[in-house]
């Protein structure tokens, strides 16, 4: 089992959850982090630092969430990996637990 980041993450791209990953399995894209589900190694310590709730086990993401497990295995085979937490963006509070970002996703 792996981890997925869902659509919560969209616009605001907190990087809590780098910081704390120890095979650096993050990939970041221009608005939005993905796991790697080859590189994750199960050990949660990312759910409980992402401050949008936006990361779940792939057997929790909510029914709705569910093209989410492919979109993270997919963006992470061409993001690059990001290693080190840095600034959400700059109106992330503002977009943190938005319904409907799916359309705002830069690739």
């Amino acid at each position: 089992m792996t981890y997925v980041v869902t659509e919560n993450c969209i616009k605001c791209k907190f990087t809590d959850c780098v910081d704390v990953c120890p095979v650096d399995c993050f990939h970041e894209g221009p608005n939005f982090l993905v796991i790697d589900p080859e590189e994750c190694i199960d050990c949660t310590l990312c759910v409980p630092e992402c401050p949008a709730e936006a990361i779940f086990a792939e057997d929790d993401v909510p029914e709705a969430q569910r093209q989410f497990i492919a979109l993270n295995a997919e963006l992470s085979r061409t993001w690059p990996v990001i290693v080190e937490r840095t600034e959400p963006l700059a109106d992330a509070d503002e977009w943190n637990n938005k319904p409907g970002k799916l359309k705002y996703l830069q690739r």
